[in-house]
């Protein structure tokens, strides 16, 4: 089914229902053979790294990570990310394919502050090969002890003549191990707290960026703890301003925080799909599944909360494309959207019963796949923190 009836709703310009048609009709055609929504049939890390690495080049050499970036002279469909835009496709490749959905968020999120607050040089570097895919990127914010609380950075950045020399360790990074550049946040003790933290692009070759851990989660993805031990780094390769890190970091996320979103809205509406189909199709004590109303019922419950989330989600996005402060829509969108969407894809394991938790069965990949949504990117309960922080700061 996939439906894009919200298309209609007037979040939406022209551009953006254009958008979903051409990629409906790639999408279609790209994962005609996927018999469920994370298509790795060898789902060792090996396998899974080769299939992610496939996927940016084929996302690249499609024009669908053009979106992923900002500015026309270096690749990018815009001048800006169009919100909307990166939303729309993250929904629809979650819908096929998790893996896909991971390769353009990461692309994405990784060159994201290059993207905001690169310089000429460091955009021009590196930005074209991102959309091309011919670069992959990762953010490298999370640490051992500094997940949410980024306050509590260890990571350092020492000054020196010859450049910033980088001691600590990151963990949880997506692409971590098969990245082409990171950019890393660390402790440069301008002052105390967030605000002494800058940001960096770490090429992944430079001498002492060892790969410390290569991490296995649920959904298979690629995902490694990162050891900076004395790595150099020119100057060059800061970004902004010295102590500005932690400003570049929520910039970043505030743009894709709000397409997290998005991709839960893509695994809620292929369990619905799912469950609707295995409703019809099911017998169960002459008759059809679908002709219980305990099943109609769920069914209702997992369509109303499908649509209560991409309408939050789709108003912070076209908030933002306003130009809008979107702090505390963003949070709300993705708390909704990954919360909900957790409750859909549950309630699509236990209507399909026994083949609800066999391996390979579409609700048991998305199962696994939407549990991380939950709490990268800001966990349900940061959101909860981020919203009430907001309301009593405005009131």
């Amino acid at each position: 089914m996939n439906s894009s009836a919200h298309l209609a709703w007037p979040f939406f310009e022209d551009k953006h229902r254009q958008l979903k048609t051409d990629l409906q009709t790639w999408t279609s055609q790209q994962f005609a053979h996927a018999q469920h929504a994370l298509e790795v049939h060898d789902e060792s890390r090996d396998a899974v790294d080769l299939e992610c690495r496939n996927l940016v080049k084929t996302l690249g050499a499609s024009g669908w990570l053009k979106h992923a970036i900002a500015g026309q002279a270096h690749g990018a469909m815009g001048e800006v990310i169009d919100t909307r835009a990166i939303c729309l496709l993250r929904e629809e490749l979650a819908w096929h394919h998790g893996l896909a959905d991971f390769a353009f968020a990461m692309q994405g999120l990784g060159s994201g502050a290059i993207s905001l607050k690169g310089t000429a040089e460091q955009q021009a570097a590196y930005l074209p090969r991102v959309a091309a895919g011919q670069a992959i990127a990762a953010f490298a914010l999370s640490e051992p002890d500094a997940g949410s609380d980024v306050a509590a950075m260890q990571c350092s950045a020492t000054s020196t003549p010859e450049g910033y020399v980088l001691k600590g360790y990151k963990t949880w990074i997506s692409n971590g191990g098969i990245a082409d550049f990171y950019v890393v946040f660390a402790r440069t003790g301008e002052a105390p707290g967030a605000r002494g933290i800058s940001a960096f692009i770490v090429d992944a070759d430079s001498p002492g960026l060892e790969i410390a851990e290569r991490i296995d989660v649920l959904a298979p993805h690629p995902l490694a703890c990162l050891h900076f031990n004395q790595v150099l780094v020119p100057h060059a390769r800061l970004i902004g301003a010295a102590g500005e890190g932690f400003k570049v970091a929520m910039a970043t996320l505030d743009v894709f925080r709000t397409s997290v979103a998005a991709a839960a809205l893509g695994f809620g509406r292929r369990a619905l799909d799912a469950s609707v189909a295995w409703a019809q199709q099911r017998k169960m004590f002459g008759q059809s599944l679908a002709q219980f109303q305990i099943t109609q019922s769920k069914i209702a419950q997992m369509a109303t909360m499908l649509d209560a989330a991409t309408l939050l989600t789709y108003r912070a996005a076209w908030l933002r494309d306003q130009g809008q402060r979107i702090t505390q829509e963003a949070a709300m969108a993705k708390m909704t959207a990954t919360e909900n969407a957790q409750k859909i894809i549950d309630m699509a394991v236990q209507m399909h019963g026994g083949m609800g938790v066999k391996k390979g069965c579409i609700v048991e990949s998305l199962y696994r796949e939407i549990r991380a949504l939950r709490i990268y990117e800001g966990a349900t309960e940061v959101q909860q923190l981020i919203i009430g922080r907001d309301l009593l700061k405005s009131n």
